[in-house]
């Protein structure tokens, strides 16, 4: 992978990503060709003496460890749009930027278009039927006749609420602060989070790992969706109650779970959610980052932190608010 050249008058930027985990080489070939002027080492591969040069890192599931052995670190920019496994690593002063790419929504949009129309289109039921050898027509709904909510209407939300509104789904957007999307029915707050669920067939959660989202869709929240709805997790695996889903899904009142996120990733094989008759198991990729396209957004704001301290106002990481 190369390591560090001590007669390179560039500036270093570490690469940091957990020592346990397998090397990410197409990530970093992919950095190295966006900043060519800009000296990126894998953190292991830079010797002790230089760590200190480092103000800048891209972290892409660093340990606590690596990060406090840069003494003069100030800011990070993620590799990841999710943020809540990187924050405990970093140290306190240190500012943290969460990736974000256009590309990532769209591919984001993407799956949560064809998981909406896996569901609109009942091919779980078909499967089913498939497998009882039983040929049966399901009556069609319309798109537009079809209620579809996002729940979390930041940069990825936004983007898949409005393509799902391209394709004519009637759809509804939540989020914890006012917002306006064109075309989509937009709530917020406690009693817009009750609202939005009651109103759906189809639920989709993007929302973030947060104190305040842990557990929140639970035995409530399911209790307040229509019977026979379904839900979908692109956001985080512990804003999901996995018993109360389990509860909702084994009484009837929903329908059917597709799952991409969980407490535990893998999932382990003793798990319920793998044999459960209601449940699509998938293993974390609805949105994976696209590595060129990410490492080219790190590069440019990596230049201009480097150039004038500047740091890129709509990525910033509130550490409070965990996102």
């Amino acid at each position: 992978m190369g390591g560090w050249h001590a007669e390179s008058m560039k500036p270093l930027v570490p690469f940091v990503r957990n020592v346990e985990w397998e090397p990410h080489d197409e990530l970093v070939e992919q950095l190295r060709a966006a900043m060519p002027e800009i000296d990126v080492v894998v953190h292991a591969d830079i010797p002790s003496e230089r760590l200190g040069e480092a103000t800048v890192a891209v972290v892409d599931g660093p340990s606590a460890e690596q990060l406090s052995s840069l003494s003069n670190l100030r800011f990070v920019q993620s590799t990841w749009a999710g943020v809540e496994a990187i924050l405990p690593a970093v140290p306190e002063g240190v500012a943290v930027a969460r990736m974000v790419d256009p590309q990532l929504a769209l591919t984001m949009a993407e799956a949560v278009l064809a998981w909406t129309l896996y569901l609109h289109r009942d091919m779980p039921r078909y499967a089913r039927q498939q497998t009882a050898r039983e040929w049966i027509e399901q009556p069609p709904v319309r798109a537009s006749s079809r209620r579809v909510s996002v729940l979390g209407l930041g940069a990825l939300g936004t983007v898949a609420a409005t393509t799902l509104r391209d394709q004519r789904f009637d759809v509804a957007g939540w989020s914890r602060s006012p917002k306006l999307v064109d075309g989509v029915e937009c709530h917020h707050g406690t009693d817009g989070f009750t609202a939005v669920l009651e109103r759906s067939d189809i639920v989709i959660n993007l929302l973030p790992h947060t104190a305040a989202t842990v557990g929140l869709l639970g035995t409530d929240a399911f209790a307040s969706m229509r019977p026979g709805s379904s839900i979908v997790n692109f956001g985080r695996g512990p804003t999901i109650d996995d018993d109360a889903l389990l509860a909702a899904l084994d009484s009837g009142h929903l329908d059917h779970a597709v799952l991409d996120v969980f407490d535990v990733e893998p999932l382990p094989e003793s798990h319920r959610f793998w044999s459960h008759p209601s449940v699509t198991v998938l293993p974390h990729i609805s949105g994976p980052t696209s590595t060129d396209t990410a490492a080219i957004i790190a590069a440019d704001n990596i230049r201009r932190f480097l150039a004038d301290g500047t740091m890129p106002s709509d990525a910033m990481v509130d550490r409070e608010r965990g996102y």
